[in-house]
């Protein structure tokens, strides 16, 4: 196992999903952190961020490799899930099957887990956590 791909495949992840036309109309902006906040959560629109992953072994007799569990959450700091809900189906979307090329080894397969929503800050702010596991092999 090799946490090596770790990097590469954030790099991919936020190419595929910046990349894309559609998702850049629901959203303000594809970051690693939450962006500074504004004083008033209202004026903000939707944004994604690339978070928490947990990586583990997968190798072959012959290849070595990792199995990334990765989540992307969509932050809306409006009262409601709807424009949340449509940005999420985009990403599980482009997510689901995708196959970026990485700068240190090769995706075999991405798949969908689950999601999860939440509401934070006194009920103003929700939030869409979307999971995907990610196998990799190493190329290196």
């Amino acid at each position: 196992m090799t946490y090596a791909l770790a990097w590469p495949l954030q790099e991919a992840v936020y190419q595929l999903l910046s990349g894309d036309a559609a998702l850049g109309a629901l959203v303000g902006g594809i970051y690693d952190a939450a962006p500074q906040q504004v004083s008033d959560a209202a004026d903000e629109g939707l944004y994604v961020t690339l978070g928490d992953e947990v990586a583990e072994d997968w190798r072959t007799a012959s290849d070595a490799g990792a199995l990334h569990t990765v989540t992307v959450s969509i932050h809306a700091p409006r009262r409601g899930f709807a424009e949340a809900k449509r940005a999420a189906g985009v990403i599980s979307d482009l997510m689901a099957g995708a196959m970026p090329a990485l700068s240190r080894g090769q995706i075999v397969q991405i798949l969908f887990i689950d999601a999860r929503t939440a509401r934070a800050e006194n009920d103003a702010l929700r939030r869409i956590d979307l999971r995907f596991r990610v196998t990799m092999e190493d190329t290196a």
